[in-house]
């Protein structure tokens, strides 16, 4: 008996896209799966259901989840979700597992083996299943034009009889996958076009596409990429001097888009406020990484704020969603091209090599424990009993893991009655570094 995928009906009020494509259900059919779409899934992607039936899926209910071994997601499933799921069923979707660690444990406890999408690795076996660089293409692309829509004004440069319109300046900071777009875009559409990055290997792309490389050149930025081709988190005085840099730049530009992300990190504020209030009125600051916090001071999420200056900061949030009917035609063509090698081409059935080098660096969880070995260790630590330690257990305060703050409060007793007693004696949890594989859930892929 064929094994069933279930395609969901996205939940997050924000969330548009949908884990499967008309194509990719067909080739699931192909393999000899049972293809289960929830009624209205891909509605928000222009996608009807019935064109899913045309190509051999079953328009089913959220419940049918139950009866599912692989469940396609474009978000990490809620803790009501995943509750639904069968044990043992294989859940791909990005996760955002960063700060989420209590969602990735729940995911654990149901007993799922969730895959994070995200944090594929780059090398070339892969690339048809990075979502990261799927989704952030159209995110670079679709900055551009919300940033067009704000801007008042015209963004070639037109010679009429009339007069001349001069053209648009664009300032891209950050050139990742979507930086990179968003330089393409906004030239095709005839503006000027300026981009700064951190990476020296950048420097070399942004000049192939016709635009200006602007960024403060010193031995810490030809050092500045990490093996996975991501960037470094730069040091303070690093940010200093760019900053510096490109504060005059700014001034002058109609509009900015920044991009810039670290895996597992806060996004790095790269426009401060007086930036900001330097700007022309009418100029347009779109930010791609303001569901991490941004790179814009002033940013707000899913707002488009128009400051005192009469600049306007757009944050809009899942910018992917926003061309939805393009963005999950290839999100879903990612999920199938990894749940392809997953599949026994004999039996018909999902068999999972965890030896893999792709399983290795996405799987989440797996037989009721969180296997990630970014994540591993601060499960296996939350789980861990806490001792009692004299003068932490108050009620508001978690004891400590270790030896070394008991020791230090016998040997200052006074200090328990202070204000803030074991905050100030109890070592902040380690927060797992990414690995170079990790990436971010968010679309401004720098």
């Amino acid at each position: 008996m064929g094994q069933t995928i279930f395609i969901p009906r996205e939940l997050d009020a924000i969330e548009s896209r949908v884990g499967a494509s008309p194509d990719t259900v067909k080739r699931l059919v192909g393999l000899g799966f049972a293809v289960v779409v929830e009624a209205g899934a891909g509605t928000l992607s222009r996608i009807p259901d019935a064109d899913y039936a045309a190509v051999g899926a079953v328009i089913g209910k959220a419940g049918d989840a139950s009866k599912a071994d692989v469940v396609l997601k474009v978000r990490r499933p809620s803790e009501a979700e995943v509750k639904g799921y069968k044990q043992g069923a294989a859940v791909l979707a990005t996760m955002d597992p960063y700060g989420n660690e209590a969602a990735v444990a729940a995911m654990a406890k149901a007993g799922v083996t969730a895959f994070a999408m995200e944090f594929m690795p780059r090398i070339t076996r892969a690339q048809v299943m990075d979502v990261l660089s799927s989704q952030a293409n159209l995110a670079g692309y679709q900055a551009v034009i919300d940033g067009a829509a704000e801007y008042d004004r015209a963004l070639p440069m037109m010679m009429t009889a009339a007069g001349t319109v001069p053209a648009a300046k664009v300032f891209i900071m950050g050139v990742g996958v979507a930086g990179l777009q968003a330089i393409a875009t906004a030239r095709r559409m005839g503006a000027i076009v300026t981009a700064t990055d951190v990476r020296p290997a950048v420097k070399e792309q942004v000049a192939s596409l016709g635009a200006k490389f602007l960024a403060v050149e010193d031995e810490e930025f030809k050092a500045a990429e990490t093996a996975g081709g991501y960037a470094k988190e730069m040091s303070k005085e690093y940010q200093a001097k760019q900053a510096a840099l490109t504060a005059e730049h700014i001034a002058k530009q109609d509009i900015v888009i920044t991009t810039a992300l670290i895996p597992g990190r806060p996004a790095p504020k790269l426009v401060s406020a007086q930036m900001v209030a330097s700007m022309k009125p009418g100029s347009v600051l779109v930010d791609l990484a303001v569901e991490r916090g941004g790179n814009v001071e002033g940013a707000v999420p899913g707002k488009v704020v128009t400051t005192a200056n009469g600049a306007k900061i757009v944050g809009h949030l899942n910018v992917p969603g926003r061309v939805a009917a393009s963005a999950s035609l290839l999100y879903a063509k990612n999920l199938f091209a990894f749940l392809e090698t997953m599949v026994d081409k004999t039996s018909k059935q999902i068999a999972i090599n965890r030896d893999d080098e792709l399983v290795k660096a996405t799987m989440l969880t797996d037989g009721g424990k969180v296997v990630h070995p970014n994540f591993a260790n601060a499960a296996a630590a939350a789980d861990k009993p806490k001792p009692i330690v004299a003068g932490q257990n108050r009620g508001d305060d978690p004891a400590s893991d270790g030896a070394a703050p008991a020791k230090a409060a016998a040997k200052k007793p006074a200090a328990a009655k202070s204000d803030k007693p074991a905050a100030a004696k109890k070592p902040a949890a380690k927060k797992p570094a990414p690995s170079a594989g990790a990436k971010t859930s968010s679309e401004g892929d720098a």
